[in-house]
């Protein structure tokens, strides 16, 4: 591998589209970054004949490693790790295990991904349990948001590895000297919260991140702090209730812009600021959830990601790429664990 590139895997037959959007992204990425190398993972006499679509070709950049078996949406992640060791999504993961690839993408099963990249790559030193994080639009830019699912049962000290790897995250890519880290509770008062929160809490108080203490739902789209942490069953219901409220409030626009013709003239002339709107809350433009926590980088696409949102699942695998992200959560878990034994 030449080390002037960065390499990243792509699981070209995961996702409920496949190589008719992974082949397009990935074109359109190594056309943005000539540093760039990527490996088509899947079926090979599948992708290239897409490439062929495509009106491109293979080379140095792009290449196509075969995999015979691919990862139903559905499958059960103990099913797909005991009987597809040749799924697309596996054998992206292997290369990045055997150092042929730096990162790699996957829009397939999110159980299966977790569960595979951990057999596969293992967790960090002093990391029990990998976790995964992504960034939501606020009103003062975005917040990195972990666990979003991969743990729905967590206790304060995997609160407290969220945090460390989350503040990390923010560090790392975003360049924040200190990011703010807030735990997600239903009040901010020291009293409120189930046991696992207030010893987290506990936990991050006397830590050397930058805690300032609990945060509520709201606060996520705030933007009050950089890292909002919290247990995987929390973030995902949250998560999916903001995509959710999002699809209702462009419902509900739609159809009072076209009430009468009015409403529709109205419309007409609000698109520019509607289109601008767009732009800043669209969610393709944040597809590309970090597993945090492993010992290699690893990137969850959303499942029906278009070209567009594909292609962003590849820019922040490069960004994470380049900033050593496992290392550098490694060493702050180094540190962390340094000074708690210190005390």
């Amino acid at each position: 591998m030449n080390p002037a590139w960065t390499t990243i895997a792509l699981d070209a037959m995961g996702g409920d589209h496949g190589p008719t959007v992974v082949v397009p992204a990935a074109l359109k990425a190594l056309a943005e970054s000539p540093q760039l190398r990527l490996i088509l993972v899947g079926d090979q006499s599948t992708l290239e004949a897409e490439v062929a679509r495509q009106q491109a070709a293979l080379s140095d950049r792009l290449l196509i490693q075969h995999a015979s078996q691919i990862v139903a949406m559905d499958e059960a992640p103990s099913q797909a790790l005991r009987g597809k060791k040749d799924s697309s999504m596996r054998v992206a993961i292997d290369l990045v295990k055997r150092g042929e690839a730096n990162a790699c993408i996957s829009a397939g099963n999110t159980g299966a991904l977790m569960a595979t990249a951990r057999f596969v790559l293992k967790t960090l030193p002093g990391i029990d349990r990998p976790a995964i994080a992504t960034v939501l639009p606020t009103i003062r830019g975005h917040s990195y948001v972990l666990d979003l699912g991969a743990n729905v049962d967590s206790g304060a000290e995997n609160l407290y590895q969220f945090a460390m790897m989350g503040s990390v995250l923010a560090q790392a890519v975003d360049n924040i000297p200190q990011p703010t880290v807030g735990l997600l509770n239903v009040g901010q008062e020291e009293i409120k919260g189930n046991e696992q929160v207030k010893r987290a809490a506990a936990l991050l108080a006397t830590s050397g991140l930058n805690y300032v203490g609990f945060v509520e739902g709201d606060d996520i789209y705030k933007g009050t702090v950089d890292v909002v942490v919290c247990d995987g069953f929390v973030g995902n219901v949250a998560l999916k209730t903001s995509e959710g409220v999002s699809k209702m409030i462009s419902h509900y626009m739609r159809e009072e812009f076209k009430r009468n013709l009015l409403t529709r003239i109205a419309g007409l002339i609000a698109l520019p600021v509607l289109r601008a709107l767009r732009a800043r809350i669209d969610p393709r433009v944040y597809n590309g959830a970090s597993l945090v926590g492993l010992k290699g980088i690893v990137i969850k696409s959303h499942g029906s990601a278009d070209i567009f949102s594909f292609t962003h699942a590849i820019r922040e695998a490069v960004r994470e790429v380049r900033k050593n992200v496992p290392e550098l959560i490694a060493d702050e878990l180094g540190r962390e664990l340094q000074e708690r034994r210190a005390v």
